[in-house]
């Protein structure tokens, strides 16, 4: 089937795009970043790419190094058509659960975009095998931030936008060590939180069962 035929928002894969990802101003891409940490908000970016945009620059944010998400970033931030980032703090994360609030942060960043650009993009895509409330269709696809270039763009953003937030509460909070582990569940997070406390950016519903080496989230109501 040819992607643009699509009545309703269904979960894509590669094959669905018959080797030809979707690309240029008339495509926003939707990414987010921090779901697996213990600690700091979730972010989400959503960007819209020119087609002159340099996609040699882009790829999935997790696989660039450090250096090369700054200089990326650096490029998406001064080159793309329109784009935005906005997050869901911790407490909210701890009402809604992780999920819902990234899904949260995904819907504020599009909404900024759109307000930002003043009208919407022909078609959304988000990373994953869930999507928003936009008001509007948009449509799930697996590994689309290793996809779609402006996917990849929106995973790049979130990504380094957390990270520098994390190195922010670092500054405030230097007993636990989110300049280096970013609030991910290392042994030396846990163990930091054992030994003083949750901090004042902890997800206070999340903890690691410690009988099962620290390897398992479980939901509970207290750290």
């Amino acid at each position: 089937m040819i992607v643009g035929l699509f009545d309703e928002p269904r979960v894509l894969r590669s094959e669905d795009f018959g080797g030809q990802p979707p690309r240029g101003p008339a495509i926003c891409g939707i990414d987010e970043a921090g779901r697996g940490p213990l600690a700091g908000p979730v972010f989400a970016a959503a960007v819209v790419l020119p087609d002159d945009f340099p996609l040699d620059l882009l790829g999935d944010s997790k696989a660039l190094s450090p250096a090369r998400r700054e200089l990326a970033f650096s490029a998406i931030t001064r080159r793309s058509s329109a784009w935005a980032i906005e997050w869901a703090s911790p407490a909210e994360i701890d009402a809604v659960n992780i999920l819902a609030a990234s899904l949260l942060a995904m819907r504020r960043a599009y909404l900024m975009l759109k307000s930002g650009a003043g009208r919407e993009p022909e078609r959304v895509y988000v990373d994953g095998n869930r999507f928003p409330d936009l008001g509007r269709p948009c449509w799930p696809v697996i590994k689309g931030d290793a996809l779609i270039p402006a996917v990849m763009a929106a995973s790049i953003l979130a990504k380094v936008a957390r990270d520098r937030a994390m190195e922010r509460f670092d500054w405030l909070y230097p007993e636990y060590g989110y300049g280096r582990h970013k609030g991910y569940p290392t042994a030396e997070h846990r163990e930091i939180c054992r030994r003083l406390g949750p901090s004042p950016i902890q997800r206070m519903s999340f903890r690691y069962d410690r009988l099962s080496g620290g390897k398992a989230l479980a939901r509970i109501g207290k750290m």
